[in-house]
């Protein structure tokens, strides 16, 4: 579950939620895939030379600077946008300039949220295991509470630092680099201020022992109940198994890992996201109701990518699934060749 906050995302790409042809129905559709939307309305700008994208948060652009003044309004490189005092709980103010030379996560959360107040708790146990090891690692909070006094309240739980309250325009300035969307959202960047995962929240559950900090992506993903929510994200090649024999779900996602990598390198060249999320799936109740929920058969193994924005399902059901099969299957998906099913 994900809380969309308060309003707080050349060309521009506006999605209203309607279309009045099958044809402009499936480019509304294409639209909502390549740039991730998850909620309406949104305004995205583009450069209108390259096609990549300035800034996905348009409606806090246009709410900050409605007279254009910082117009083409492209990302400026954290250090920049962090600048100024931030705060901890006891009232101490720090620059800045302290965070250098770690990792940070940028959280944006609110106490409104209950995922939001479930994902605090656990966080905390993670900070304090992170620090513990070692690891010069900070937290950013980045507050969507609707007062002040919410935020105090909510801040109080935490061991990290935030941007003052008071500071919205800092805070606003953060959700339009990281065109946020939903929270809780945790953005894990490098030392350098490079984006590490946007999936910092999924990384946590899943990880609470923290042995892979900093979560570098990972090509192919195991379906979990925390990791789940990625499939509303966009189209998502998902392999079923038959996770009774111990190596199969290893052996799938080793089976897909060159194909995941070549189509990451190839849209990261080209500074875009993947068109594709990549998974296996074994046997567990999540992926016994995502079977029931996309009316997919009970073969195994199954390979499948699901579209769950367009509602659309394609399915291929083989006695074997070899390197070839995957890689034709994915082309032939992105060449739009394929004939959706309904989900």
């Amino acid at each position: 579950m994900t809380c969309s906050p308060d309003p707080a995302g050349f060309r521009r790409v506006v999605t209203r939620g309607q279309a009045g042809t099958t044809h402009s129905a499936h480019m509304l559709l294409k639209l909502w895939n390549k740039y991730r939307i998850s909620n309406i309305p949104s305004l995205i700008f583009l450069d209108a030379t390259t096609g990549k994208v300035v800034c996905r948060n348009g409606l806090l652009v246009i709410r900050d600077d409605p007279e254009g003044l910082e117009f083409p309004w492209g990302p400026k490189p954290f250090r920049e946008v962090i600048a100024g005092p931030l705060l901890r709980n006891n009232g101490q103010s720090l620059e800045s300039s302290s965070l250098e030379g770690s990792h940070v996560g940028v959280y944006f959360s609110a106490h409104w949220c209950p995922p939001c107040r479930s994902l605090t708790r656990v966080l905390v146990e993670s900070y304090r295991k992170i620090k513990e090891a070692g690891q010069k690692f900070e937290i950013i909070f980045v507050s969507a509470d609707r007062s002040e006094d919410s935020f105090k309240q909510y801040f109080s739980e935490m061991p990290w630092l935030a941007v003052p309250y008071t500071d919205e325009a800092r805070r606003s300035r953060l959700n339009r680099l990281y065109g946020i969307q939903g929270i809780p959202t945790l953005i894990v960047l490098d030392p350098q201020g490079e984006v590490i995962t946007r999936q910092g929240r999924v990384e946590v559950l899943n990880d609470e022992d923290c042995r892979e900090f900093p979560w570098h992506p990972k090509p192919v993903l195991e379906l979990s109940d925390s990791n789940a929510v990625q499939l509303n994200e966009g189209p998502c090649l998902v392999l079923f198994v038959d996770s009774e024999d111990d190596g199969e779900s290893e052996a799938a996602k080793q089976l897909i890992q060159p194909i995941a990598e070549k189509i990451i390198a190839k849209y990261k060249a080209k500074e875009e996201e993947a068109p594709l999320l990549f998974f296996v799936a074994g046997e567990d109740d999540m992926t016994d109701s995502l079977r029931d929920y996309t009316n997919l058969p009970e073969a195994a193994p199954l390979l499948t990518i699901l579209d769950m924005s367009a509602r659309a399902k394609y399915v291929m059901d083989v006695e074997e699934i070899t390197p070839a099969i995957v890689e034709a299957f994915v082309n032939d998906f992105l060449a739009e060749k394929l004939k959706p099913e309904p989900i």
